[in-house]
């Protein structure tokens, strides 16, 4: 099985700077993942101009299941804004798990409202996608949500989690799950997509799943590069 983690600022065409659904769908459909977890998508909105940009990839790219996942509405424009997931396998169950927003914001970076989206598919896989946010008092709230609700076995985490390997905030899940990229021996790294420096977007799995295959291609679509793993359940 096949995974894709990929951060599509809204579907944001990189070198145009527009929103451009066919050719962020196209990146998608080149690397024919059974499962794509997604980062800052926007849902669709009656008093506003977006659309389900998660129902549009699954139509130009070719997947029957699909699901939005709303975190919070942007305060400039606010318009639904959150995750998603694209699918070849039915989503038995369907969860948003709201991450707390910190009591105090202490940070000089944008605070916005994070949540976890849950799926588990019609073979008993569990997938978690979430985006943290840019503070470390947003990272603490994410880390413990996400651990509240990863399970024992078969069980695969994955998203841009703002934060590099070696941060501590990210020992507690490294601690308890298996980061893909560690089959290859090396960082992949991310971000920004035309000439990457960091790694912040993961994919995790409990150490039941075996993992075949990691990569991070030299692909541009958005601003950040598409994670890929293949796994066996």
């Amino acid at each position: 099985m096949k995974l894709m983690s990929f951060n599509t600022q809204s579907c944001t065409n990189f070198i145009t700077k527009k929103i451009d659904f066919q050719f962020i769908a196209e990146g998608i459909k080149k690397f024919d993942a059974d499962i794509v977890g997604l980062n800052e998508m926007r849902g669709a909105d009656p008093e506003s101009d977006f659309v389900n940009q998660v129902e549009e990839l699954a139509r130009l790219a070719g997947y029957e299941y699909f699901y939005f996942s709303k975190a919070c509405d942007i305060e400039d424009d606010d318009g639904p804004f959150g995750n998603g997931v694209l699918s070849k396998y039915p989503l038995k169950t369907i969860e948003t798990i709201g991450s707390p927003d910190p009591t105090e914001k202490t940070g000089n970076q944008l605070y916005e409202t994070r949540a976890v989206l849950k799926v588990t598919l019609d073979n008993g896989l569990i997938v978690l996608v979430t985006h943290f946010g840019l503070n470390l008092d947003e990272h603490i709230n994410a880390v413990k949500t996400v651990l509240n609700y990863i399970e024992k076995e078969k069980c695969v985490f994955m998203g841009d989690l703002n934060v590099e390997p070696q941060n501590p905030v990210l020992k507690p899940i490294q601690e308890s799950l298996v980061d893909a990229a560690t089959v290859i021996g090396e960082e992949l790294l991310s971000f920004p997509s035309d000439k990457p420096y960091k790694k912040i977007d993961y994919i995790f799995v409990t150490p039941d799943v075996k993992i075949i295959s990691a990569d991070i291609p030299d692909i541009v679509c958005s601003d950040h590069r598409p994670h890929i793993a293949e796994i066996k359940i």
